[in-house]
């Protein structure tokens, strides 16, 4: 761990796992092992990520985030946790912490999100969903799909290795780099062969 790291004595963190300078892990937070956490970044009370994740400089993962295995958060992305900020209640008086109705960005298995996307709670980001650089996600995110845009929107789909798929005949699609064979169920889903 480097110096200049804010941990939390409550917070816990998995074998082979590096945190970077000037990082903020709060109070309850569980990391898995072997990940590596950028330089700035803030992980919120309670914050869980599993094993093998990368979070990139600066980004803000704000309880209560849930990061399942292999999630990569690039830099200066936001996972935000309130639907209706506010700074004071409605009668003027500074908000609390019992004040905050508190909801999640759920991040699934191997999906990666782009360099200062922000992911508007309550949101899911499906399992090796890529959200493209810049985007703002503001609702659920299918698996494998690939989102840009603002409000971000699926222009596509990719595989494991994170580069888009190719559709071949009779609506089947494979990667370029794995040769891995997805198709589409029922709901225009993109799911395993």
């Amino acid at each position: 761990m480097a110096d200049g790291v804010d941990l939390d004595p409550t917070a816990t963190l998995g074998p082979g796992t590096r945190v970077w300078h000037l990082t903020q892990v709060r109070e309850d937070v569980r990391v898995g092992a072997e990940c590596n956490i950028g330089r700035g970044v803030y992980l919120g009370p309670g914050v869980v990520v599993g094993d093998r994740c990368k979070i990139q400089n600066h980004a803000l993962v704000y309880e209560p985030a849930l990061l399942e295995d292999g999630v990569f958060v690039g830099p200066a992305v936001v996972l935000t946790n309130d639907t209706f900020p506010r700074a004071v209640t409605p009668e003027g008086d500074l908000k609390g912490a019992e004040d905050w109705d508190l909801v999640a960005v759920t991040i699934r298995t191997g999906a990666s999100i782009g360099a200062r996307a922000v992911c508007v709670a309550p949101v899911t980001i499906g399992r090796w969903a890529l959200v493209a650089a810049g985007s703002v996600v503001t609702r659920d995110v299918p698996d494998y799909a690939l989102v840009a845009g603002t409000p971000a929107r699926r222009i596509g789909w990719v595989g494991r290795a994170g580069v888009p798929l190719v559709e071949d005949a009779e609506g089947h699609w494979h990667c370029p780099r794995t040769g891995a064979v997805h198709t589409l169920d029922d709901d225009g889903l993109l799911r395993d062969a």
